[in-house]
């Protein structure tokens, strides 16, 4: 019976995947102990500052870091995009690992047009409403 680890090949295979895992660790580290809310720390949005409005990234690092201290329902009300792409991202990343981890070269499939307009069009209404006075809830 072969084992599920095939060789060096396998151990090469799943250093391109740990190793972004443990860039991503340390930047989710870093996040999670130099707060974003206190200010000096952290370059501004440039959106922000020259137009006065949230880009759909702004709120992304306070998210991070109350995610960081285990506070899912605060990074939900500073950017809810960030906070779901994390458990998307970590699929992809997973089947990145196991892929590599079986010796097989993993190739994600080829996003449907449709898809790709959809996750377009949601950012851009998320962009849009949050700088409305009725979409104030989804400004960081």
């Amino acid at each position: 019976m072969g084992s599920v680890f095939t060789g060096t090949r396998g151990r090469k295979a799943v250093l391109a995947p740990l190793g972004v895992a443990l860039v991503a660790g340390a930047a989710f580290a870093y996040v999670g102990l130099v707060d974003p809310n206190r200010p000096g720390h952290y370059p501004a949005c440039p959106f922000l500052a020259l137009t006065g409005w949230y880009c759909p990234g702004c709120g992304g690092l306070r998210a991070a870091h109350a995610l960081a201290h285990l506070d899912p329902v605060a990074a939900l009300g500073l950017n809810p995009l960030i906070v779901l792409a994390v458990p998307v991202l970590a699929y992809f990343w997973t089947r990145w690992l196991v892929a590599g981890w079986r010796g097989r070269p993993w190739r994600p499939p080829a996003p449907r047009p449709l898809l790709i307009w959809s996750l377009l069009a949601l950012i851009l209404v998320f962009w849009v409403v949050r700088n409305l006075p009725f979409g104030a809830f989804l400004a960081p």
